[in-house]
């Protein structure tokens, strides 16, 4: 679990493809096996402050200059499986969503017009090269789309307390086959009984980005810097993906009332961390 430190960095929550080293071609398969074998990786924590050290000079730098050569790493069942963090590249995908997020005045203080025009030409050039270019990390703040909890099962939470000197943890991790299995079933259902929209259209986006890696590759949704924002006993007790596995089976089963019930202990939940967001 990550340390608790005075330069904990939260709010962020992360949905990760971990791919067996098999899925990358040389020579960076090789450059992998050899970053596994390190004992210093840096923590989810250390990619976050990084990033947000490069905002931080005058003009800001919205995208690092050089692709990080760092990753997540897990041990499978003795199979090395590999998340490369991707920041160059998520860094650009992550200027495109901040129009939408951010007023047009608070967007241009914290990232001048020139600056964001530059970013977005450097990665046209960038993507020309390199079409086919996907993240292994995606990437939410202040709360864990509804989609992502469709890929994941409540047995497959972990829930770890913490103590002084270590933080909580809250995350899923299940096998790209399960995943990519409740996302056929979900959209079937969502789409045999609701009407178009952001869900369906979330699912739809996460399950294409699901089609693109190794079929033995592990999927995790974790909180990420959410848990220090969260109450310990509101971490303890959210079952979230509990309840939109009992929305969608309610909703095959063609019970309305079930599936909003469920739904309702949904939004409730994530309400409620929202209103931190604008507390804060």
């Amino acid at each position: 679990m990550p340390k608790v430190s005075s330069a904990i960095i939260p709010y962020a929550t992360y949905l990760r493809v971990y791919e067996p080293l098999a899925a990358f071609p040389e020579p960076e398969r090789g450059h992998w096996a050899r970053y596994a074998r390190r004992s210093d990786r840096p923590s989810y924590q250390e990619e976050l402050r990084r990033s947000l050290a490069d905002l931080l000079p005058t003009p800001p730098v919205p995208v690092p200059v050089q692709e990080s050569g760092d990753a997540f790493v897990l041990d499978v069942d003795g199979v090395v499986c590999v998340c490369p963090w991707r920041t160059r590249l998520r860094g650009w995908q992550a200027l495109g969503d901040l129009a939408e997020e951010l007023p047009p005045p608070v967007l241009d203080s914290a990232l001048p017009p020139v600056v964001r025009r530059q970013a977005a030409q450097d990665y046209e050039r960038w993507l020309a090269r390199n079409p086919d270019a996907r993240p292994w990390i995606r990437t939410s703040t202040w709360q864990v789309p509804l989609n992502w909890f469709v890929l994941v099962a409540d047995e497959e939470r972990h829930y770890a307390k913490g103590s002084a000197d270590e933080a909580p943890e809250l995350r899923y991790r299940t096998p790209m086959v399960q995943a990519r299995r409740r996302v056929a079933r979900g959209l079937r259902t969502l789409k045999e009984t609701i009407d178009e929209g952001p869900l369906i259209d979330g699912l739809v986006n996460v399950g294409r980005w699901l089609e693109e890696f190794h079929p033995r590759s592990l999927v995790e949704l974790d909180y990420g810097g959410l848990v220090h924002v969260v109450p310990a006993g509101e971490l303890e007790g959210d079952h979230s993906a509990a309840d939109v596995a009992e929305g969608i089976e309610a909703l095959r089963r063609g019970d309305g009332t079930a599936a909003g019930e469920a739904y309702g202990r949904f939004v409730e939940r994530w309400r409620t961390v929202r209103g931190r967001r604008s507390a804060n």
